[in-house]
């Protein structure tokens, strides 16, 4: 049983919108619970935080934990007001999602999750994606009570690998079961290093993630801005896809972003989501 701590308050100034996040198609275990409380997982922390009012949130964490896990995993050291300010006016679409999904983060989530999630999310929507993700949580990881609920965190690379084929397709993986057991035993074995390949330029991380049975190019571009913070890294999918085409002219906006095209393609994709 995990008791919430004493309660701390922090301001953020910021822009932050836990309820834009949680539905940015980014991370498929955070969870809105009531009112302004949102709960998030990375690793074996988890988080309950409540907005109080534009800029005070209530947190179930202390000070020194929100300062080395959290604040790190909502990128707070980076300033997204401003980068908002600096890349206004480069293209009108681009600029209408901006404004629509400030409040938006990138978050930096645990890699190991995020490459079996993103393996996952191939051809799936994301309330599908949020049920294989929790279907393996409860099936192979560890259980948690808080004060709010019972939760399973994500297992690790060595509990999923010891799963089987028929174990792991009753969490509705499909033809994605033998993708999650290739990136299990390569994690597991280490013939791939998630911490090591950290070092690695963007260009030999996703070289490294590519390796992976079943992780092309947009799971790979995921993984490397989702969780190892490569900003200038702007993941395709059919909705940015989309958004090329019919506001763009068919030429990808994203170079212009230069070190923010990660961020701006996050705008994007939430805008088109909420307007199609």
């Amino acid at each position: 049983m995990r008791t919430q701590q004493k309660p701390v308050i922090i301001e953020i100034h910021d822009d932050f919108n836990p309820d834009k996040i949680i539905k940015s198609g980014q991370c498929f275990r955070a969870k809105h619970l009531k009112g302004s409380l949102y709960r998030f997982i990375t690793k074996d922390s988890i988080l309950y935080i409540e907005q109080l009012d534009g800029t005070h949130y209530q947190l179930s964490c202390g000070t020194e934990e929100w300062n080395q896990i959290w604040s790190p995993y909502f990128d707070m050291k980076r300033s997204y007001s401003a980068i908002v300010t600096e890349e206004l006016g480069k293209h009108p679409f681009a600029d209408e999602a901006v404004q629509f999904g400030r409040g938006l983060r990138i978050l930096r989530q645990d890699p190991w999750e995020t490459l079996i999630t993103f393996i996952i999310s191939q051809r799936k929507s994301i309330p599908a994606i949020s049920g294989c993700v929790e279907s393996i949580a409860r099936s192979f990881g560890k259980l948690i009570t808080t004060d709010y609920e019972e939760i399973y965190l994500f297992p690790e690379a060595d509990e999923l690998k010891a799963a089987n084929a028929e174990q792991l397709s009753l969490c509705g993986l499909g033809y994605r079961t033998p993708y999650v057991m290739d990136a299990a035993d390569r994690v597991f074995t280490g013939r791939l290093d998630l911490n090591k390949i950290a070092l690695h330029s963007s260009a030999e991380l996703i070289k490294d993630l590519l390796e992976i049975h079943g992780v092309g190019i947009k799971v790979a571009s995921c993984v490397a801005l989702f969780s190892y913070g490569r900003m200038e890294c702007a993941p395709v999918d059919v909705w940015i896809s989309r958004a090329i085409e019919q506001e763009f002219g068919g030429i990808s906006p994203f170079p212009d972003y230069g070190e923010n095209a990660g961020i701006i393609q996050q705008y994007i994709f939430y805008y088109e989501k909420h307007h199609r």
